[in-house]
Parts: structure tokens; C-alpha cells; sequence
């Protein structure tokens, strides 16, 4: 079918599919007690992340009114909801959940929208055990594929491709992909370890991992930690975790960062990983630095690809066979 048609590009009984996960998804959330809340897509922070580009827009004078200022402003379609509802657990939420629009330039592809659905959810008081739990019943409910097993990222890369992520030295890792003969960009720094690193599990990790049964990816290492806290081990690692399905990431869950200072710092450096890489920097100060001094809750958040896992429901092998009208329709 030409690209430029009018008519969707999902069938309608995958459409329907959809809408019944989301009714089941919102019970699933209702049963458990969490609020389902909105916060701004468009507002003027935004995750600073390496590897996360937002679409900014320009607010002026001329279509809004004061007292905002008179000058330009730059505003950002948010790449995820975090901030927001991370500011409403600094108010006192307990436990929170959003459907949501976020937007990503630079993604497009059959697993990938500029513009997508995503849940994402936080809820007081767990740690990453419990996160993980909910994550693992969540995708049970929804995709019937029994419970998630969890392997620690150190042995998915001890089993798959044969050497410690934690504590090889980085010419050892890049030894190892040109071993496994796993194309790379030329452009990518002989000191960019995590760069090392997530190449190999998206090549040789990533396509075992869910297959028998969805799987869980825990303990990322200390420099892929984002916002996430840091558990002080030799060496220390991220308490971060991944959901897979059939070789798909689905989920990306944090024990969330508490520590202002520290969210700070990450800031810098990663703005400072975006300059290298020719990107521009971003907003570091932020509404969420402010909440968090006030006191953001210890507390897990998940976020979730709806459109992912509508895909895999449906049997569907590209995120067009379940999106009405994806970014060359829209």
C-alpha cells in the first residue's frame, strides 16, 4: 500500500486488541491501588540523557500570554513522563501510573515511532525486588506468558558471550566483538565502554533473552545507571532492570536516584556525552531538582512500550501492523 494513503496501516481487530489492553491494563492498576494521572507532554524540562533526543518547540510572546516571558522559549515534547510524576510522588503520591504520548526524534523503524505510547509507573516504598515482581505480573497479565525469570546482566554476558561486563577491561570487550564478528560503527570511541557493552547485548544477549518465557535483565553496570541508584559492590552496580519478550525490550524499571546532587552531576555528564557526540546540551536545572529537595520518596518506576507489547499480542512483527497511523501516515 503507498505510503501516502489515507487508510491505517493496522487492521482494525488489531486495533481492538489494543483497546482491550488497555482496559485490562487499567484494571490491573486499579486492583492494585494506583492513581492514574496526567502530566504536561509538553513542558520546559526534559530528560538529560546521552542517548535521548526531544523534539523542542518554540514558545514566543505572541502565542502565549503573560506574565509568561516576552522572550523566546524552548519547550520539549517529553521523551517520557518521569519528571512530572516524580514531582507529584515529591507531593505526596503513593502510588501513581500514566498512559502516555512521548516523542524521540531519531527513532523510526519497525520498532521504533518518533511519537509512542508509553505506561509508566512509581509506586512508594519498593525497592528493585519489588519493582521487578510487578513488572513480571503486569506482562503475565497482559500476555498470558507465565512469569518473568530474572539473570543478572553479569551472567546474561557470562552465558551468552563468554566474559565478565563488570570487571573485563575495555580492550577485552572490544576484543570480543571483533571476535564475534559483530559489526560497529567506526565512530564509536575505544573509550566508550558502555558503548562496548550495549552493543554486545543487542547482538548476541538480546535475541536469546524471553523466548521459553519473559526474562528480566537486572544489575546494569554503575555507567548505564541514568537515574538510577548505584549499589556501592566491587564493582558497584546500577539497580536498574530490563523486561525482554521474544528478543524485544519491553520495560526499563529504575530503584529510583533520591540524591539531588548526585541527579546533578549525571546531568553534567551526560550533557557533556551529548556535546562529544555532536548533539546539543539540555536543560540541567530543573522543576524535578526542585521537588526533589523538598523529599522525593524512596520508590521504583517501570516504564513500559504499549505499542511493543500490543505487537506481540497481536503476533504483529512492526509496530505499523498496530499503530492506526504511524509517523509516514501522520
Amino acid at each position: 500500500m503507498d505510503r501516502l494513503s489515507p487508510l491505517p496501516t493496522a487492521p482494525l481487530d488489531n486495533l481492538q486488541l489494543r483497546a482491550e489492553l488497555l482496559r485490562r491494563l487499567r484494571s490491573f492498576f486499579f486492583d492494585r491501588g494506583f492513581l492514574e494521572v496526567e502530566t504536561p507532554i509538553l513542558s520546559a524540562d526534559t530528560v538529560v540523557d546521552r542517548h535521548l533526543d526531544p523534539f523542542g518547540v518554540e514558545i514566543t510572546s505572541v502565542s502565549l500570554p503573560s506574565p509568561l516571558s516576552p522572550l523566546p522559549q524552548i519547550h520539549y515534547l517529553q521523551t517520557s513522563p518521569e519528571f512530572g510524576m516524580k514531582r507529584l510522588l515529591a507531593a505526596g503520591a503513593k502510588a501513581i501510573y500514566q498512559v502516555s504520548k512521548v516523542f524521540r526524534r531519531d527513532e523510526v523503524g519497525p520498532l521504533h515511532n518518533p511519537e509512542f505510547t508509553m505506561v509508566e509507573w512509581y509506586r512508594a516504598g519498593d525497592g528493585m525486588s519489588e519493582g521487578m515482581q510487578l513488572t513480571s505480573d503486569l506482562c503475565e497479565a497482559l500476555l498470558a506468558r507465565g512469569p518473568a525469570e530474572r539473570i543478572g546482566y553479569r551472567e546474561a554476558f557470562s552465558k551468552h558471550v563468554g566474559i565478565d561486563p563488570l570487571a573485563a577491561e575495555t580492550k577485552t570487550i572490544i576484543e570480543t566483538v571483533r571476535r564475534l564478528d559483530i559489526a560497529y560503527p567506526e565512530s564509536l570511541p575505544e573509550k566508550d565502554r558502555d558503548g562496548w557493552l550495549d552493543l554486545l547485548l543487542v547482538e548476541k544477549i538480546q535475541p536469546h533473552l524471553g523466548k521459553e518465557r519473559p526474562t528480566i535483565v537486572y544489575d546494569f553496570p554503575a555507567g548505564q545507571a541514568a537515574l538510577s541508584v548505584i549499589r556501592p559492590e566491587n564493582p558497584p552496580v546500577a539497580e536498574r532492570f530490563e523486561l525482554y519478550v521474544e528478543g524485544i525490550e519491553l520495560a526499563n524499571g529504575y530503584h529510583e536516584l533520591l540524591d539531588v546532587e548526585e541527579l546533578r552531576r549525571r546531568n553534567k555528564t551526560a550533557n557533556a556525552q551529548r556535546m562529544a557526540d555532536g548533539k546539543p546540551p539540555l536543560p540541567e536545572e530543573s522543576r524535578l531538582l526542585e521537588a526533589m529537595q523538598a523529599g522525593l520518596p524512596p520508590c521504583t518506576g517501570v516504564a513500559l512500550g504499549f505499542d511493543r507489547l500490543v505487537m506481540l499480542a497481536a503476533g504483529a512483527k512492526t509496530l505499523a501492523e498496530v499503530l492506526a497511523f504511524p509517523f509516514d501516515r501522520a
